[in-house]
């Protein structure tokens, strides 16, 4: 049996039975998406640059990061994969011993490897231990490479290694060979070049299906940081364009070198990710599909504005802007005949709309989803036939919508201040489940400007792109259709909440999960809400039988919404003449199920028999809660306790107790004897709305198309300067011609 720590002269090792390299074969990689499967990339390269793994003074190890990268080494391992790291650090590992005997005298580098390199497998050998990893180290050198024989061991050992689910740790026998040249290695430690060539030939000679080249940079870039250099998010190896930077201040070489190793590995059918390992979770990262690092790929492009092309969410977010510039050219009636092209194609198209949501909703059911879920996510002609008709009323309403003037002032004689509409910028809507958003929201996108990234559920898949598609159709006939784009990708919602610098607001719609984690996580600004839970406050003047009917509507005509009621509030007078018995069992005619406050069961222990198990709850179903109060004020107390500041109704003749209500409650929709469903951009007459927003900055409630502009300022002069104000030359006036205090 082999001991926990293997080591192994690949010169000498005779030929063995083979387990696996004669069988296995490539896959090939085409997206970030690949590398998150294990059937797919089971077999990884990771090389581990010298600047990572030593300290920063190059005596001695970083151990810290050396238990990172162990950790997550593991964590590849336990998920089934095959991986083999390419590391050094003997050299500095075997300064650290030495520097106190041999202090200020020159130290040749090789004769530091040879004392270092015991213990820097010794170290390796403890961290893999807590996870129960066997290791085998694999010394090679340059000329080894060469050698076809020794080359063939080579395979054969690691082949057999990994076969026993061993990790090989290989490195470059720094202790024979050749010395760094003059000024390109300060210390000797190992090169990077000769790093990054021997992970890409053993990546290739082994078949993997990733490399890992991690370095103390970002990825590539255009040209170096320093000079304003873009990181490339994908690589082809084919730019020729590329400048690099001087070279790496621990290895001989540097991004030149690297991108040399990895294109020649890519090349040969290997996918190849050039990352920071300076980063926490970079291995992991990576392995899960994040957009970390530069990847190389072959994967087909996707076409983006000017004939670019892009595989990236931050490359089609700048596309995105760009063409929502063109969207803005384009003029008002030429972005309302967008809208009203796509508004004619969700009927014209209706029959294959349904075939596509068709598919979705067989592969819900057959997955288990819920009754609600399943209900948003399914179409009907009629949804549609009412869908168009709210994008032609934000159509007819657009025209005047951009570029309208808020205020006007005179600053001084001829020095004119204007205020005007103009587009945020660009969005980015997830939506969960509800496919109708797509066209609603991009129909709201185009009228105001905007671009628009929309990143649907998969449960929504097929409707999503089919309805996409008619988007950009309808774009086409006029603009850029980039302006609207559909994240297709299955990047991580946090990767694509750090765009900060391409996405200007983001608009959740979806479970109170999502929406939660995306109003924590976010570094962009987000639009929205997480919970609904609404309330209806049936006071002691209320009229019952509006009272049953408000409640019934509220509850039961669409459960899963997020403006259904979730609470009703019962004025503690309806328990003695009966009004609290009769909107209980109405309601429980209609199917929901009733849960009792702690004052209702106290009180009445029969009317409802269920126990509510908190009165913070957004059923989404047909359920709700029924507590007592004492009045007006202990209603709108228990709301601000309880509700999320989204719709709250209360019942009533009394209309100076309604008033002191729609006043007190601080909500984003206050109603009176009206169901608290028409919290609605369609039904309050917005066209559509992009979602519902509790926030008190920008805008709240129904968001329709107004909610996306913001405003900006043109100042018109003549000659004018401040100083001309301040030495008196000039004077300001400061007269209001449109706005407020204009008369």
């Amino acid at each position: 049996m082999l001991s926990m720590l293997s080591r192994v002269s690949v010169a000498q090792q005779p030929t063995v039975l083979v387990r696996t390299l004669a069988t296995r074969t490539s896959s090939i990689i085409t997206s970030r998406d690949d590398l998150k499967y294990p059937p797919r990339c089971r077999r990884v390269v990771i090389k581990m640059g010298s600047a990572l793994v030593t300290r920063d003074d190059e005596c001695g190890l970083a151990l810290g990061r050396l238990g990172s990268y162990v950790e997550q080494v593991a964590e590849l391992w336990r998920n089934d994969r095959e991986v083999m790291l390419v590391t050094s650090g003997a050299v500095a590992f075997g300064k650290q011993l030495l520097k106190n005997k041999f202090f200020g005298t020159g130290i040749d580098p090789r004769a530091s490897s040879a004392v270092g390199q015991g213990g820097l497998i010794a170290t390796y050998d403890f961290m893999f231990q807590q996870y129960g990893i066997q290791l085998a180290q694999v010394l090679v050198t340059k000329n080894d490479l060469k050698d076809p024989i020794i080359l063939k061991n080579l395979q054969e050992t690691l082949s057999e290694l990994l076969a026993m689910r061993i990790i090989p740790i290989i490195n470059e026998n720094d202790a024979i060979s050749a010395p760094a040249k003059e000024n390109a290695d300060l210390e000797g430690v190992i090169s990077v070049t000769d790093n990054d060539s021997l992970a890409a030939t053993i990546g290739v000679r082994m078949n993997a299906n990733l490399v890992m080249l991690l370095t103390d940079v970002d990825g590539i870039y255009d040209k170096p940081p320093s000079e304003g250099g873009k990181l490339l998010s994908t690589y082809s190896g084919e730019d020729s364009e590329l400048v690099f930077g001087e070279g790496s201040k621990v290895g001989r070489g540097g991004m030149g070198a690297k991108v040399d190793a990895a294109t020649w590995a890519f090349k040969k059918g290997i996918a190849v990710v050039v990352a920071s390992g300076m980063q926490p979770d970079c291995i992991t990262d990576i392995i899960g599909g994040k957009e970390v690092g530069t990847f190389f790929t072959n994967e087909a492009p996707v076409p983006v504005a000017n004939g670019a092309v892009s595989t990236s969410v931050t490359d089609q977010a700048v596309a995105c802007r760009t063409a929502s510039r063109a969207l803005l050219k384009l003029g008002p009636k030429g972005r309302a005949a967008a809208i009203n092209r796509l508004a004619d194609l969700l009927v014209e198209r209706s029959d294959e709309i349904l075939a596509a949501n068709g598919k979705d909703l067989d592969a819900a059911n057959s997955a288990g989803m819920s009754g609600v879920l399943v209900a948003r996510l399914g179409l009907t002609k009629e949804k549609l036939e009412v869908l168009a008709g709210g994008l032609r009323q934000i159509a007819e309403s657009s025209e005047a919508l951009l570029g309208r003037q808020i205020r006007e002032t005179e600053l001084a004689n001829k020095l004119m201040l204007e205020q005007i509409t103009v587009p945020l910028g660009v969005l980015l809507v997830i939506f969960e489940s509800r496919p109708d958003a797509l066209p609603q929201v991009a129909a709201l996108a185009i009228a105001s400007g905007n671009g628009l990234l929309l990143k649907g559920g998969k449960e929504a898949i097929h409707s999503n792109q089919f309805l996409h598609g008619l988007v950009q159709e309808a774009l086409a006939e006029f603009t850029d259709p980039n302006a609207v784009s559909l994240v297709t990708t299955r990047d991580e919602v946090s990767e694509l909440l750090s765009l900060d610098e391409h996405i200007d607001l983001i608009i959740p719609r979806g479970s109170n999960e999502l929406v939660s984690h995306i109003q924590a996580k976010s570094t962009i600004p987000v639009m929205g809400h997480a919970d609904g839970i609404c309330h209806l406050y049936v006071d002691a003047a209320a009229d019952i039988n509006k009272a049953i009917q408000i409640a019934v509507d509220s509850k039961t005509d669409y459960p899963a919404a997020c403006n259904a009621m979730e609470t009703v509030l019962l004025h503690k007078s309806l328990l003695e003449n009966g009004g609290a018995k009769q909107v209980c069992d109405a309601l429980t005619e209609a199917g929901v199920t009733l849960y009792a406050g702690p004052r209702l069961k106290a009180a009445d222990s029969e009317l409802v028999s269920l126990t509510a198990s908190t009165l913070s709850c957004e059923y989404g179903e047909l359920a709700c809660a029924v507590e007592l109060v004492d009045d007006l004020d202990e209603a709108v107390t228990h709301i601000h306790a309880y509700g999320s500041s989204h719709t709250d109704v209360i019942v009533t003749e009394d209309t100076t107790t309604a008033e002191s209500f729609l006043e007190q409650v601080d909500s984003a929709c206050v109603f009176h004897n009206a169901s608290s469903r028409f919290a609605d951009g369609f039904r309050f007459g917005l066209g559509a709305e992009v979602g519902i927003s509790t926030s008190r900055l920008h805008a709240r409630g129904p968001v329709g198309v107004e909610g996306l502009l913001t405003t900006k300022w043109r100042l018109r002069g003549t000659d004018h300067s401040v100083g001309d104000f301040s030495s008196g030359k000039r004077v300001f006036t400061h007269k209001t011609i449109r706005g407020p205090g204009s008369s």
